[in-house]
Protein backbone atom coordinates (compact mmCIF):
# COMPACT_ATOMS: atom_id res chain seq x y z
CA UNK A 1 0.00 0.00 0.00
CA UNK A 2 1.45 3.34 -1.48
CA UNK A 3 1.21 5.99 1.70
CA UNK A 4 1.06 9.49 0.63
CA UNK A 5 4.00 11.78 1.62
CA UNK A 6 4.09 15.36 2.45
CA UNK A 7 5.73 17.58 0.33
CA UNK A 8 9.41 19.03 0.83
CA UNK A 9 8.75 21.96 2.78
CA UNK A 10 9.12 24.95 0.63
CA UNK A 11 12.10 27.31 1.37
CA UNK A 12 11.26 30.83 2.17
CA UNK A 13 10.83 33.02 -1.57
CA UNK A 14 13.75 35.58 -1.62
CA UNK A 15 12.24 39.14 -1.10
CA UNK A 16 11.32 40.73 -4.70
CA UNK A 17 13.52 43.54 -5.60
CA UNK A 18 12.30 47.52 -4.82
CA UNK A 19 10.99 49.12 -7.78
CA UNK A 20 12.91 52.44 -8.75
CA UNK A 21 11.17 55.17 -7.60
CA UNK A 22 10.76 57.90 -10.36
CA UNK A 23 13.05 60.74 -9.73
CA UNK A 24 11.44 64.64 -9.63
CA UNK A 25 12.42 66.90 -12.44
CA UNK A 26 14.02 69.72 -10.61
CA UNK A 27 12.83 73.57 -11.48
CA UNK A 28 16.22 74.20 -13.87
CA UNK A 29 15.20 71.01 -16.23
CA UNK A 30 11.40 71.95 -16.71
CA UNK A 31 12.70 75.37 -17.41
CA UNK A 32 15.15 74.23 -20.19
CA UNK A 33 12.57 71.74 -21.63
CA UNK A 34 10.34 75.11 -22.37
CA UNK A 35 13.11 76.79 -23.54
CA UNK A 36 13.95 74.03 -25.87
CA UNK A 37 10.11 74.20 -26.73
CA UNK A 38 9.71 77.63 -27.45
CA UNK A 39 13.29 77.31 -30.01
CA UNK A 40 11.27 74.91 -32.03
CA UNK A 41 7.88 77.09 -31.96
CA UNK A 42 10.04 79.58 -33.64
CA UNK A 43 12.23 77.77 -35.95
CA UNK A 44 9.23 76.47 -37.38
CA UNK A 45 7.27 79.95 -37.59
CA UNK A 46 10.48 81.63 -39.68
CA UNK A 47 10.64 78.44 -41.91
CA UNK A 48 6.76 78.95 -42.38
CA UNK A 49 7.59 82.14 -43.16
CA UNK A 50 10.07 81.75 -45.53
CA UNK A 51 8.05 79.66 -47.97
CA UNK A 52 5.22 81.82 -47.48
CA UNK A 53 7.51 84.64 -49.06
CA UNK A 54 9.02 82.68 -51.11
CA UNK A 55 5.02 81.55 -52.13
CA UNK A 56 4.33 85.16 -52.58
CA UNK A 57 7.25 86.02 -54.69
CA UNK A 58 6.52 83.38 -57.17
CA UNK A 59 4.96 84.60 -60.46
CA UNK A 60 1.60 83.21 -61.28
CA UNK A 61 0.26 81.94 -64.42
CA UNK A 62 -1.29 84.51 -66.81
CA UNK A 63 -4.41 82.65 -66.19
CA UNK A 64 -4.38 82.04 -62.27
CA UNK A 65 -4.48 84.46 -59.35
CA UNK A 66 -1.53 84.44 -57.15
CA UNK A 67 -1.97 82.77 -54.14
CA UNK A 68 -1.46 85.27 -51.24
CA UNK A 69 -4.22 87.05 -53.82
CA UNK A 70 -7.41 86.16 -52.20
CA UNK A 71 -10.02 88.68 -53.63
CA UNK A 72 -10.45 90.26 -50.91
CA UNK A 73 -10.44 94.15 -50.63
CA UNK A 74 -11.58 96.59 -47.80
CA UNK A 75 -14.98 98.21 -48.34
CA UNK A 76 -13.06 101.33 -48.18
CA UNK A 77 -11.01 100.38 -51.35
CA UNK A 78 -13.12 99.05 -53.73
CA UNK A 79 -15.32 102.52 -52.92
CA UNK A 80 -12.79 104.56 -53.59
CA UNK A 81 -11.26 101.82 -56.77
CA UNK A 82 -14.94 101.95 -58.14
CA UNK A 83 -15.12 106.17 -57.90
CA UNK A 84 -12.28 106.66 -59.81
CA UNK A 85 -13.02 104.12 -62.31
CA UNK A 86 -16.71 106.74 -62.94
CA UNK A 87 -14.64 109.68 -62.83
CA UNK A 88 -12.73 107.89 -65.97
CA UNK A 89 -15.52 107.10 -67.48
CA UNK A 90 -17.27 110.26 -67.44
CA UNK A 91 -14.34 112.43 -67.93
CA UNK A 92 -15.68 114.18 -64.64
CA UNK A 93 -12.68 117.11 -64.19
CA UNK A 94 -13.43 118.26 -67.82
CA UNK A 95 -17.22 118.94 -66.75
CA UNK A 96 -15.76 122.15 -65.41
CA UNK A 97 -15.29 123.67 -69.20
CA UNK A 98 -19.58 123.31 -69.31
CA UNK A 99 -20.78 125.89 -67.15
CA UNK A 100 -19.37 128.25 -68.54
CA UNK A 101 -21.60 127.82 -71.96
CA UNK A 102 -24.60 128.14 -70.26
CA UNK A 103 -23.71 131.48 -68.16
CA UNK A 104 -22.89 132.79 -71.46
CA UNK A 105 -25.93 132.34 -73.06
CA UNK A 106 -28.03 133.29 -69.97
CA UNK A 107 -26.53 136.49 -69.42
CA UNK A 108 -26.59 137.42 -73.59
CA UNK A 109 -30.66 136.94 -73.09
CA UNK A 110 -30.33 139.45 -70.40
CA UNK A 111 -31.05 136.36 -67.85
CA UNK A 112 -29.23 137.13 -64.70
CA UNK A 113 -27.14 134.13 -62.81
CA UNK A 114 -29.87 133.25 -60.39
CA UNK A 115 -30.76 129.54 -59.27
CA UNK A 116 -33.19 128.90 -62.39
CA UNK A 117 -29.63 129.34 -64.22
CA UNK A 118 -27.67 126.84 -61.92
CA UNK A 119 -30.01 124.63 -62.39
CA UNK A 120 -29.71 124.80 -66.29
CA UNK A 121 -25.89 124.55 -65.52
CA UNK A 122 -26.26 121.64 -63.57
CA UNK A 123 -28.66 119.81 -66.15
CA UNK A 124 -25.39 120.53 -69.25
CA UNK A 125 -23.12 118.65 -67.02
CA UNK A 126 -25.22 115.49 -66.06
CA UNK A 127 -25.78 115.41 -69.99
CA UNK A 128 -21.83 116.32 -71.04
CA UNK A 129 -21.27 113.39 -68.30
CA UNK A 130 -24.32 110.94 -70.04
CA UNK A 131 -22.78 111.86 -72.98
CA UNK A 132 -18.57 110.60 -72.17
CA UNK A 133 -20.11 107.39 -70.56
CA UNK A 134 -22.93 106.26 -73.56
CA UNK A 135 -19.17 107.38 -75.78
CA UNK A 136 -16.88 104.46 -74.13
CA UNK A 137 -19.99 102.57 -74.35
CA UNK A 138 -20.26 102.73 -78.07
CA UNK A 139 -16.59 102.48 -78.95
CA UNK A 140 -15.71 99.60 -76.19
CA UNK A 141 -14.31 97.50 -79.11
CA UNK A 142 -12.14 100.43 -80.38
CA UNK A 143 -10.62 101.02 -77.60
CA UNK A 144 -9.50 97.73 -76.82
CA UNK A 145 -7.25 97.75 -79.17
CA UNK A 146 -6.44 101.29 -78.83
CA UNK A 147 -7.08 102.46 -75.30
CA UNK A 148 -7.20 99.11 -73.12
CA UNK A 149 -6.73 101.20 -70.17
CA UNK A 150 -9.91 102.56 -70.58
CA UNK A 151 -12.18 101.32 -67.75
CA UNK A 152 -14.44 99.46 -69.82
CA UNK A 153 -12.06 97.52 -72.13
CA UNK A 154 -9.66 96.90 -68.87
CA UNK A 155 -13.01 95.27 -66.73
CA UNK A 156 -13.19 97.88 -64.02
CA UNK A 157 -17.06 99.34 -65.24
CA UNK A 158 -18.83 96.58 -67.60
CA UNK A 159 -20.11 97.73 -70.93
CA UNK A 160 -23.77 97.33 -69.49
CA UNK A 161 -23.16 99.61 -66.45
CA UNK A 162 -21.80 102.33 -68.34
CA UNK A 163 -24.98 102.13 -70.25
CA UNK A 164 -27.13 102.19 -67.07
CA UNK A 165 -24.74 105.26 -66.13
CA UNK A 166 -25.29 107.16 -69.63
CA UNK A 167 -28.86 106.74 -69.37
CA UNK A 168 -29.38 108.00 -65.85
CA UNK A 169 -27.71 110.89 -66.39
CA UNK A 170 -29.43 111.71 -69.38
CA UNK A 171 -32.53 110.81 -67.09
CA UNK A 172 -31.40 113.59 -64.51
CA UNK A 173 -30.32 115.86 -67.07
CA UNK A 174 -33.83 115.72 -68.34
CA UNK A 175 -35.27 116.05 -64.77
CA UNK A 176 -32.68 119.01 -63.73
CA UNK A 177 -34.13 120.66 -66.93
CA UNK A 178 -37.57 120.65 -66.33
CA UNK A 179 -37.67 121.86 -62.92
CA UNK A 180 -35.64 124.98 -64.19
CA UNK A 181 -38.20 125.86 -66.87
CA UNK A 182 -41.15 123.51 -67.09
CA UNK A 183 -41.98 121.83 -70.37
CA UNK A 184 -41.27 124.57 -72.51
CA UNK A 185 -37.64 124.54 -71.69
CA UNK A 186 -37.81 120.63 -71.13
CA UNK A 187 -39.11 120.51 -74.82
CA UNK A 188 -37.20 123.27 -76.37
CA UNK A 189 -33.67 123.30 -74.85
CA UNK A 190 -33.12 120.13 -72.99
CA UNK A 191 -34.36 118.00 -74.95
CA UNK A 192 -32.75 118.63 -78.38
CA UNK A 193 -29.16 119.28 -76.09
CA UNK A 194 -29.45 114.93 -75.15
CA UNK A 195 -30.85 114.17 -78.52
CA UNK A 196 -27.64 115.73 -80.06
CA UNK A 197 -25.33 114.17 -77.66
CA UNK A 198 -27.00 110.41 -78.44
CA UNK A 199 -27.15 110.95 -82.03
CA UNK A 200 -23.29 112.27 -81.87
CA UNK A 201 -21.97 108.63 -80.01
CA UNK A 202 -24.53 106.13 -81.39
CA UNK A 203 -23.96 107.31 -85.29
CA UNK A 204 -22.84 110.24 -86.46
CA UNK A 205 -18.93 110.44 -84.35
CA UNK A 206 -17.36 108.23 -87.17
CA UNK A 207 -19.44 109.88 -89.87
CA UNK A 208 -18.08 112.95 -91.89
CA UNK A 209 -20.97 114.92 -89.52
CA UNK A 210 -19.47 114.14 -86.59
CA UNK A 211 -17.43 117.45 -85.95
CA UNK A 212 -20.79 119.52 -87.43
CA UNK A 213 -22.56 117.09 -84.68
CA UNK A 214 -20.41 118.28 -81.73
CA UNK A 215 -20.08 121.96 -82.52
CA UNK A 216 -24.15 122.02 -82.75
CA UNK A 217 -24.41 120.26 -78.66
CA UNK A 218 -21.99 122.45 -77.84
CA UNK A 219 -23.87 125.74 -79.51
CA UNK A 220 -27.30 124.36 -77.97
CA UNK A 221 -25.43 123.34 -74.73
CA UNK A 222 -25.14 127.52 -75.16
CA UNK A 223 -28.80 128.29 -75.73
CA UNK A 224 -29.69 126.22 -73.33
CA UNK A 225 -28.83 128.67 -70.67
CA UNK A 226 -31.65 131.38 -72.24
CA UNK A 227 -33.87 128.89 -70.76
CA UNK A 228 -37.90 130.45 -72.01
CA UNK A 229 -36.13 133.61 -72.99
CA UNK A 230 -35.73 134.47 -76.65
CA UNK A 231 -32.28 132.48 -77.91
CA UNK A 232 -31.80 135.45 -80.86
CA UNK A 233 -29.32 137.24 -78.09
CA UNK A 234 -27.04 134.43 -77.19
CA UNK A 235 -26.71 133.03 -81.27
CA UNK A 236 -23.40 135.11 -81.54
CA UNK A 237 -21.92 133.01 -78.52
CA UNK A 238 -23.42 130.23 -79.26
CA UNK A 239 -21.75 130.29 -82.93
CA UNK A 240 -18.41 131.07 -81.58
CA UNK A 241 -18.31 128.13 -79.09
CA UNK A 242 -19.57 126.12 -81.91
CA UNK A 243 -16.65 127.31 -84.03
CA UNK A 244 -14.00 126.21 -81.62
CA UNK A 245 -16.08 122.92 -80.80
CA UNK A 246 -15.90 121.92 -84.77
CA UNK A 247 -12.30 122.65 -85.26
CA UNK A 248 -10.83 120.73 -82.13
CA UNK A 249 -13.33 117.61 -82.85
CA UNK A 250 -11.81 117.45 -86.39
CA UNK A 251 -8.47 117.80 -84.86
CA UNK A 252 -9.18 114.55 -82.15
CA UNK A 253 -9.88 112.10 -84.41
CA UNK A 254 -6.50 112.09 -85.13
CA UNK A 255 -4.86 111.41 -81.51
CA UNK A 256 -4.37 108.75 -81.34
CA UNK A 257 -2.84 107.41 -84.59
CA UNK A 258 -0.89 110.74 -85.04
CA UNK A 259 -1.53 111.66 -88.67
CA UNK A 260 -2.84 114.76 -88.22
CA UNK A 261 -1.90 116.39 -91.10
CA UNK A 262 -2.75 120.33 -91.61
CA UNK A 263 -5.31 119.71 -89.12
CA UNK A 264 -3.56 121.88 -86.65
CA UNK A 265 -2.87 124.86 -89.25
CA UNK A 266 -7.05 124.73 -89.41
CA UNK A 267 -7.25 124.94 -86.01
CA UNK A 268 -4.84 127.82 -85.62
CA UNK A 269 -6.64 129.55 -88.00
CA UNK A 270 -9.99 128.68 -86.56
CA UNK A 271 -8.67 130.06 -83.11
CA UNK A 272 -7.38 133.25 -84.89
CA UNK A 273 -10.77 133.73 -86.19
CA UNK A 274 -12.82 132.85 -82.55
CA UNK A 275 -10.24 135.43 -80.89
CA UNK A 276 -11.83 138.17 -83.00
CA UNK A 277 -15.23 137.50 -82.92
CA UNK A 278 -15.29 137.15 -79.10
CA UNK A 279 -13.36 140.71 -78.54
CA UNK A 280 -15.15 142.58 -82.13
CA UNK A 281 -17.95 145.07 -80.52
CA UNK A 282 -17.88 144.52 -77.14
CA UNK A 283 -21.26 146.07 -76.26
CA UNK A 284 -19.45 148.07 -73.75
CA UNK A 285 -17.67 150.05 -76.41
CA UNK A 286 -20.23 151.68 -77.74
CA UNK A 287 -21.90 154.57 -76.33
CA UNK A 288 -25.87 154.67 -76.73
CA UNK A 289 -26.58 158.19 -77.87
CA UNK A 290 -29.61 159.73 -76.03
CA UNK A 291 -32.74 160.57 -78.01
CA UNK A 292 -33.57 163.47 -79.83
CA UNK A 293 -36.08 165.95 -78.51
CA UNK A 294 -38.13 165.41 -82.39
CA UNK A 295 -37.45 161.55 -81.94
CA UNK A 296 -39.87 158.90 -82.03
CA UNK A 297 -37.87 158.44 -78.78
CA UNK A 298 -38.51 161.27 -76.97
CA UNK A 299 -41.87 161.62 -78.14
CA UNK A 300 -42.46 157.77 -76.47
CA UNK A 301 -40.75 158.43 -73.79
CA UNK A 302 -43.10 161.81 -73.07
CA UNK A 303 -46.42 159.52 -73.64
CA UNK A 304 -44.36 157.36 -71.22
CA UNK A 305 -45.93 156.82 -67.73
CA UNK A 306 -46.42 159.68 -65.38
CA UNK A 307 -43.44 162.12 -64.01
CA UNK A 308 -41.34 161.43 -60.61
CA UNK A 309 -41.87 163.21 -57.71
CA UNK A 310 -38.44 164.48 -58.04
CA UNK A 311 -38.75 165.51 -61.63
CA UNK A 312 -42.23 167.59 -60.49
CA UNK A 313 -39.65 169.07 -57.92
CA UNK A 314 -37.16 170.46 -60.21
CA UNK A 315 -39.87 171.38 -62.69
CA UNK A 316 -41.59 173.96 -59.93
CA UNK A 317 -38.17 175.25 -58.04
CA UNK A 318 -37.64 176.15 -61.59
CA UNK A 319 -33.79 177.86 -61.44
CA UNK A 320 -33.22 175.96 -57.93
CA UNK A 321 -33.77 172.76 -59.79
CA UNK A 322 -30.05 172.72 -61.18
CA UNK A 323 -28.38 172.58 -58.13
CA UNK A 324 -30.65 169.42 -56.86
CA UNK A 325 -29.09 165.89 -57.49
CA UNK A 326 -30.06 163.55 -60.02
CA UNK A 327 -31.48 160.07 -59.86
CA UNK A 328 -29.08 157.22 -60.80
CA UNK A 329 -30.19 154.72 -63.07
CA UNK A 330 -30.55 150.95 -62.55
CA UNK A 331 -29.99 148.12 -64.29
CA UNK A 332 -29.72 145.01 -63.87
CA UNK A 333 -26.76 142.58 -62.53
CA UNK A 334 -25.01 141.10 -65.98
CA UNK A 335 -27.06 142.74 -68.54
CA UNK A 336 -23.96 144.63 -69.76
CA UNK A 337 -26.37 147.95 -69.60
CA UNK A 338 -23.39 150.43 -67.96
CA UNK A 339 -24.64 153.10 -65.49
CA UNK A 340 -25.14 157.11 -66.34
CA UNK A 341 -21.95 157.60 -64.02
CA UNK A 342 -18.71 156.11 -64.65
CA UNK A 343 -19.56 155.35 -68.16
CA UNK A 344 -16.33 155.49 -69.40
CA UNK A 345 -14.53 153.63 -66.57
CA UNK A 346 -16.84 150.60 -66.83
CA UNK A 347 -16.27 150.57 -70.56
CA UNK A 348 -12.98 150.37 -69.96
CA UNK A 349 -12.90 147.61 -67.81
CA UNK A 350 -15.07 145.54 -69.88
CA UNK A 351 -13.31 145.70 -72.99
CA UNK A 352 -9.96 145.26 -70.71
CA UNK A 353 -11.29 141.96 -69.21
CA UNK A 354 -12.61 140.64 -72.52
CA UNK A 355 -9.50 141.45 -74.26
CA UNK A 356 -6.94 139.93 -71.42
CA UNK A 357 -9.96 136.85 -71.75
CA UNK A 358 -9.23 135.90 -75.45
CA UNK A 359 -5.66 136.17 -75.61
CA UNK A 360 -5.84 133.86 -72.55
CA UNK A 361 -7.91 131.54 -74.89
CA UNK A 362 -5.63 132.32 -77.67
CA UNK A 363 -2.39 131.31 -75.92
CA UNK A 364 -3.60 128.52 -74.43
CA UNK A 365 -4.76 127.03 -77.61
CA UNK A 366 -2.33 127.84 -80.30
CA UNK A 367 1.05 127.22 -78.19
CA UNK A 368 -0.25 123.41 -78.20
CA UNK A 369 -1.81 123.49 -81.91
CA UNK A 370 1.84 125.29 -82.97
CA UNK A 371 3.59 122.07 -81.47
CA UNK A 372 1.39 119.68 -83.00
CA UNK A 373 1.44 121.11 -86.03
CA UNK A 374 5.77 121.48 -86.02
CA UNK A 375 5.62 117.48 -85.07
CA UNK A 376 2.02 116.03 -85.40
CA UNK A 377 2.62 112.53 -83.55
CA UNK A 378 0.14 111.14 -81.34
CA UNK A 379 1.32 112.82 -78.08
CA UNK A 380 1.13 116.29 -79.43
CA UNK A 381 -2.51 115.81 -80.70
CA UNK A 382 -3.63 114.49 -77.65
CA UNK A 383 -2.05 117.46 -75.88
CA UNK A 384 -3.41 119.93 -78.82
CA UNK A 385 -7.16 118.34 -78.02
CA UNK A 386 -6.52 118.58 -73.83
CA UNK A 387 -5.68 122.27 -74.57
CA UNK A 388 -8.69 122.94 -76.47
CA UNK A 389 -10.53 121.81 -73.87
CA UNK A 390 -9.11 123.76 -71.38
CA UNK A 391 -9.45 126.55 -73.62
CA UNK A 392 -12.83 126.89 -73.83
CA UNK A 393 -12.80 128.48 -70.05
CA UNK A 394 -10.79 131.81 -71.21
CA UNK A 395 -13.55 131.54 -74.23
CA UNK A 396 -16.22 131.37 -71.60
CA UNK A 397 -14.80 134.23 -69.95
CA UNK A 398 -14.77 136.92 -72.67
CA UNK A 399 -18.30 135.87 -73.95
CA UNK A 400 -19.57 136.63 -70.53
CA UNK A 401 -17.54 139.76 -70.17
CA UNK A 402 -18.83 140.88 -72.90
CA UNK A 403 -22.15 141.40 -71.62
CA UNK A 404 -20.65 143.35 -68.35
CA UNK A 405 -19.98 140.20 -65.78
CA UNK A 406 -16.90 140.94 -65.67
CA UNK A 407 -16.10 139.22 -61.73
CA UNK A 408 -18.10 136.52 -62.88
CA UNK A 409 -15.55 136.03 -66.28
CA UNK A 410 -12.74 136.63 -63.75
CA UNK A 411 -13.89 133.72 -61.95
CA UNK A 412 -14.27 131.42 -65.09
CA UNK A 413 -10.96 132.49 -65.77
CA UNK A 414 -9.74 131.15 -62.39
CA UNK A 415 -10.79 127.85 -63.14
CA UNK A 416 -8.49 127.27 -65.69
CA UNK A 417 -5.44 126.13 -63.88
CA UNK A 418 -7.71 123.53 -61.49
CA UNK A 419 -8.98 122.32 -64.66
CA UNK A 420 -5.18 121.71 -65.99
CA UNK A 421 -4.26 120.10 -62.22
CA UNK A 422 -7.48 117.80 -62.30
CA UNK A 423 -6.54 116.66 -65.90
CA UNK A 424 -2.96 115.25 -64.82
CA UNK A 425 -4.84 112.90 -62.43
CA UNK A 426 -7.52 112.15 -65.11
CA UNK A 427 -7.38 112.40 -68.60
CA UNK A 428 -9.96 115.13 -70.26
CA UNK A 429 -9.88 112.96 -73.93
Amino acid sequence: MTTATAPPPVADAAPAPEQPQPRRRTLREITRGARDTLTACRAAARAAATAFRTARETPAAPHRRPRSDTGYRPRSVAVRQHATAVAELVRAPAALTVPGDVLAGALAAGRPAGGRTLLLAASSVSLYWAGMALNDWADREEDARERPERPVPSGRISAGAALGIAGGLTAAGLGLGALAGGRRVLLRRTLPLAATVWAYDLGLKHTPLGPVAMAAARALDVLHGTGPSPAGPALRAAATVGAHTWALTRLSRHEVNGTAGHEPLLSLAVTAAVTLAATAGTPGARERRRPDSGSAAARHASSGPPATPSAVARHLAGPVARHLPRPVARHAPGTGAPRPAGRSATVTAVTAVTALAASGYAVTCARAQWAALRDPDAARTRAAVGAGIHALLPLQAALVSRTGATKLAALLAAVLPQAARLARKVSPT
